[in-house]
């Protein structure tokens, strides 16, 4: 990594606001192209984010990448970008770098040693591209002006062509997450879809963390529904909620008053199987248990018919018994906000930005990459492929 010694008397064709994944990946290629390229970061470091993906190892992309899985007000956006850099080419690019990787459920690609390894690999591709950077700068004010744009910042003046932004979003503030992108948008005139917090824990009411906080730290499979959208995975109960990958799919979904249907048992169905052991004396709870954790099953199923005997279940009873545990409806207070999301739902208007060049149909030579756009994908690797994606897309054109 080359730290800019002699700000002053560099002149930078390419500003890149942002040393995040997209930002790091736009540098690099960018630079291949013999273009001077200067990275400007508020934080001390880069790549803060990819550092903690994947519990550390770096979910960096998925085998099964497609654009159903990402999700924007304008849905076709993402197709160009993720069919002219692929998984496959970022895999290739991890595999040249002796980066080893395993998979996991679902076409999940995770490093197997740490996610270092994939920021020391972008970090030598910079450098390989002399890529310059500034940290811990702060932007006061972006201008533009005969065709240049003028940048104010804590450590100077700069002056470009081009200017990238790949700020990201304000999801996990931890990592030094702004709203820094939508700010330098709105600026230039552009349209910002509200964000949100995206892949977040739920928020269970008052009455429901009380009833539910015996559980906390438990980890169930399930399928759960929201606004017609459904999700088998693992779900996990918090002191305060409900987190988990089945939890952070549905929320990029769920808004607040939103009702969460549950599925506890998603393989089998109960009635079927209390049916079949309808001449038996044990009580249906104890029955459930075998089934779902006993701690759960006390909790979800009908107090009133718990300790009765699975011969003497009534047809009613079975069927609440049925909805209990297929059709278990909860009503969360709401997300965990920025605090703890993973992503943002919202950004920067996929209608304001060129699908191919991600550079901006209004201001020429104003890019942007990454999350900063309205562009969100599913857990699974899937944030990060559009990082790239989008970080090259832009690379090629600045």
């Amino acid at each position: 990594m080359t730290y800019c010694q002699d700000i002053k008397n560099f002149k930078p064709d390419v500003i890149i606001i942002g040393a995040g994944a997209s930002g790091l990946m736009c540098a690099a290629q960018a630079g291949k192209r013999n273009k001077k390229i200067l990275v400007i970061d508020h934080n001390e470091k880069p790549g803060k984010k990819i550092i903690i993906s994947g519990g550390g190892k770096c979910n960096f992309t998925n085998y099964f990448l497609d654009s159903e899985n990402y999700f924007s007000q304008n849905p076709h956006f993402v197709k160009s970008a993720i069919s002219r850099y692929t998984q496959w080419d970022f895999i290739a690019l991890a595999e040249k770098h002796k980066i080893k990787y395993q998979q996991r459920k679902h076409g999940q690609l995770f490093c197997i040693k740490s996610s270092d390894e994939i920021l020391s690999m972008l970090l030598n591709e910079c450098r390989k591209s002399n890529v310059k950077f500034l940290f811990k700068t702060e932007i006061t004010g972006i201008d533009k002006k005969n065709n240049f744009f003028l940048i104010n910042s804590s450590q100077g003046k700069f002056t470009s062509k081009s200017l990238v932004i790949s700020t990201g979003s304000p999801a996990f503030p931890p990592c030094g997450a702004t709203d820094l992108g939508y700010r330098i948008a709105k600026d230039f005139g552009l349209k910002i879809i509200p964000p949100k917090p995206a892949l977040v824990p739920l928020v269970m009411n008052q009455d429901d963390r009380k009833k539910f906080s015996v559980l906390s730290g438990l980890s169930t499979k399930v399928i759960i529904k929201c606004r017609k959208k459904v999700f088998k995975d693992r779900l996990l109960f918090t002191h305060r909620g409900l987190s988990g990958p089945a939890v952070l799919k549905i929320s990029l979904f769920f808004k607040n008053g939103d009702e969460i249907i549950i599925d506890f048992l998603p393989d089998i169905n109960i009635k079927d199987l209390i049916l079949k052991e309808k001449n038996k004396n044990k009580h249906l709870k104890n029955y459930i248990s075998g089934y779902i954790p006993k701690n759960l099953a006390s909790i979800i199923i009908n107090k009133k018919i718990q300790d009765i005997p699975l011969k003497n279940l009534t047809a009613n009873q079975l069927e609440i018994t049925k909805n209990n545990i297929h059709n278990f409806s909860l009503n969360p207070a709401g997300t965990h906000g920025f605090i703890k999301a993973e992503a943002v739902s919202g950004g920067v208007s996929c209608d304001e930005v060129s699908s191919k060049t991600m550079e901006s149909l209004k201001i020429k030579g104003l890019f942007f990459a990454g999350e900063v756009l309205d562009v969100t994908g599913s857990l699974g690797g899937y944030n990060l492929q559009w990082a790239w994606s989008s970080g090259w897309c832009a690379g090629q054109f600045v």
